[in-house]
């Protein structure tokens, strides 16, 4: 009889550090993405850049800016465009929780990382966030 394999964490493929330094959280969710084939192989081999990334609300819809996934070499003719948008996929009655808020003065969305669920799923973990002003990164340092 077969072991069944442990459960390991999901693995991240990127993860935005400075957000932790330059931005309050107020509240996390997961989204899932839309993405073509060469971004999953690019993905899959770690080529994911989240550092100037930021959501954006265009309708009724959640956008995902300035995410860098690599070309995937192997593509040739049929690669992507390395910085073009991403929809966002997250429930109605989230999405309308969100962008009552995403509206409000002084608040952000930004990607805290993405990485890949157990069923092989790109996901992106975003936060709507307030910055921090000089003085409350000095409290921190």
């Amino acid at each position: 009889m077969a072991s069944k394999k442990p459960k390991t964490p999901n693995p991240v493929i990127a993860e935005n550090k400075k957000s932790a330094f330059n931005y309050f959280f107020e509240e996390r969710f997961e989204a899932g993405m839309v993405l073509v084939g060469s971004e999953v192989k690019s993905l899959r081999n770690g080529k994911c850049q989240l550092d100037e990334a930021y959501g954006r609300v265009k309708g009724e819809t959640l956008w995902l800016i300035n995410c860098n996934i690599a070309e995937y070499p192997q593509a040739t003719v049929w690669n992507h465009d390395a910085k073009r948008p991403r929809q966002l996929l997250i429930h109605r009655r989230e999405m309308a929780k969100f962008i009552g808020k995403a509206k409000e003065k002084g608040l952000t969305l930004i990607p805290l990382r993405m990485y890949f669920t157990e069923r092989g799923v790109a996901k992106c973990e975003m936060a709507l966030c307030k910055g921090l002003k000089l003085h409350d990164k000095r409290d921190k340092l």
